[in-house]
């Protein structure tokens, strides 16, 4: 997904494009890793003095709810980032050290034998931690 298919989701949606807000989706688009509210935080503190984290939060939870940005949680910690531009089912790779993602085209559910008779497994997660080449 492009940023500029994320604002008209989001305007499509009846929330008005802000220029915050389109400053923190526009921070989130330009990584290629989750970052975290302190993150979005830090880069837009010298624009918008006083950025809470309320409004941070507030903003990231609509981001998700019109499903432009996705979630996970490391270190005890929610993470954000843009999401992905990729129909296809995938999974990712997170690097420890900096962060950088790379979307993975297996899933392992597939070769999974799952023994939940009466359930109906309507989603789930998969992701690979570990160091990429550059932090190696």
């Amino acid at each position: 997904m492009k940023l500029a298919d994320a604002t008209k989701l989001l305007k499509d949606q009846g929330f008005k494009n802000t220029p915050k807000r389109y400053d923190m989706l526009e921070y989130i688009f330009r990584q290629n890793k989750y970052v975290t509210a302190r993150d979005i935080q830090q880069a837009l503190k010298d624009k918008y003095k006083g950025l809470s984290f309320d409004t941070i939060y507030r903003n990231l939870s609509t981001f998700i709810d019109v499903d432009v940005v996705e979630v996970t949680e490391l270190d005890g910690e929610k993470r954000f980032r843009s999401k992905c531009s990729s129909s296809e089912h995938h999974h990712h790779f997170i690097c420890l050290d900096c962060g950088n993602t790379k979307s993975i085209y297996v899933c392992p559910m597939e070769n999974s034998p799952v023994d939940l008779p009466g359930y109906t497994v309507q989603s789930h997660k998969f992701e690979i931690y570990g160091l990429c080449p550059e932090c190696n």
